[in-house]
């Protein structure tokens, strides 16, 4: 060997990493770290702070209706650029991406299932779809699953998560608002239970149609559910909101949703109103349970961040 030269130093090299960082995330509520498995045990909520982080819909479809017991409905159904719209990209684009992330069609699923035996009509909206944004066919879909539930008698289910009205859809998509109203006020008229399941965020015209109509709306913790964002609302009006005012501790203590519901008890809660309505017809119809149905919704204790019915 000559006076310079040397032999490679013996270092092996990982390709992957080994330490005990690996998989660990910082909670955005609490901001303490947290591991990937530990949230994924925990149903997506954060195992220190209970922050509830979004599912997808087939992870909502997983932790509300019985197991293999879901069969979807109008998949047949698809978006198409109808307007030619275009902003800094095509919107046949945007779609095409949006389904190849969410591996849906569209930003809802709706079809029959089943939640303790008890026979259920569904839709779930899914925020990685274009933020869970209401179009054409998820106005359709929602109105058509919502027709079928009236037809069959069935009790109605819809979890929101979205960012609105799809701006790409226009006029197209703001009609959805009255449509899906207007077969939600058909399903009341026969006396048929709708629940109403908000999620963060829910907001935009999804607030302003079907997701506020429920008979009963139930809301997970912290969740954000208004018309406009915190931030255009102070744009608009030059003022800061107070802390809290568009969550549903806010909605709840002002009276726009019914209870707050963690998402482990929340197919337990949603099984309860199914039970209590459906299998008392005679009484719903002329009042009675409703009014029962009310004195129990007093009972819960609002003081509490835990809010369950006693």
């Amino acid at each position: 060997m000559g006076l310079f030269s040397r032999s490679k130093p013996k270092i092996k090299v990982e390709t992957t990493k080994r330490d005990s960082y690996s998989g660990w995330i910082k909670c955005s509520n609490c901001l303490d770290m947290i591991h990937a498995n530990e949230l994924k045990d925990n149903l997506n909520c954060c195992p220190k702070c209970d922050y509830h982080y979004r599912l997808s819909a087939t992870q909502r479809m997983d932790l509300i209706l019985d197991e293999n017991s879901f069969t979807p409905m109008f998949t047949d159904i698809k978006p198409k650029d109808t307007l030619k719209f275009v902003d800094t990209q095509k919107y046949s684009k945007r779609l095409k991406a949006a389904q190849e992330k969410s591996k849906n069609d569209e930003a809802i699923i709706v079809g029959i299932g089943k939640i303790n035996d008890q026979k259920i009509a569904i839709g779930i909206l899914d925020f990685s779809f274009m933020a869970g944004s209401m179009g054409s066919v998820v106005g359709e879909k929602i109105t058509l699953l919502i027709e079928y539930a009236t037809e069959k008698k069935l009790p109605l289910v819809i979890v929101s998560a979205s960012g609105g009205a799809r701006m790409q859809e226009s006029i197209l998509s703001l009609m959805q608002m009255a449509k899906t109203s207007a077969a939600l006020t058909r399903l009341h008229n026969e006396n048929l239970l709708y629940l109403s399941v908000l999620t963060n965020p829910t907001t935009g015209g999804v607030t302003a149609s079907f997701a506020s109509l429920g008979d009963i709306i139930i809301a997970e913790p912290k969740a954000l559910i208004a018309f406009a964002g915190p931030r255009v609302v102070e744009q608009t009006i030059n003022q800061k909101l107070p802390d809290g005012a568009q969550k549903s501790e806010f909605l709840l203590a002002n009276g726009m949703i019914d209870l707050i519901v963690k998402r482990r008890e929340l197919k337990k809660k949603i099984s309860f109103f199914i039970d209590f309505f459906m299998n008392n017809p005679k009484d719903v119809s002329n009042g009675k349970q409703k009014g029962k149905l009310k004195q129990l919704l007093k009972m819960a204790d609002r003081t509490k961040e835990d809010i369950t019915l006693k």
